[in-house]
């Protein structure tokens, strides 16, 4: 930035402060993932891929 821009307006300070708080809330979430998921399905994410397969038999629910 250069020293001859004008000064932020209250509204922009507010919407920067709230921009850094959602990015460290974000940062805080990544670094606490949830635990594993016990006993469920091995492989990829059926939601995610689309892929609601077990063991030759395809389902839809």
């Amino acid at each position: 930035m250069t020293d001859d821009a004008p000064p932020l307006s209250e509204a922009a300070k507010r919407a920067l402060a709230e921009a850094e708080a959602r990015r460290k809330a974000a940062a805080e979430a990544d670094a606490d993932p949830r635990p594993p998921e016990e006993g469920g399905r091995a492989g990829p994410e059926p939601v995610r891929y689309g892929d609601w397969e077990v063991k030759g038999i395809a389902t839809d629910f």
